[in-house]
């Protein structure tokens, strides 16, 4: 994965199979990375900074293959 790859919340949802509400909700938790930035209302990550956080948070997601 490029190190600079990025996510938005429809990414997210799908690497870790869920939906994009969940996402949202996690994503307002303590702990879930920040947003590298957003456009207009979408918010996005770093996917690096999300594969960090499924590793430490959901180990049982593993690495995305």
């Amino acid at each position: 994965m490029p190190d600079d790859e990025l996510w938005t919340t429809g990414d997210i949802a799908e690497r870790l199979g869920i939906t994009t509400e969940r996402v949202r909700q996690l994503s307002h938790r303590d702990g879930f990375p920040a947003p590298a930035g957003r456009a207009k209302h979408i918010r996005y990550w770093r996917a690096r900074d999300i594969e960090d956080w499924i590793e430490k948070n959901r180990p049982d997601q593993g690495a995305a293959t």
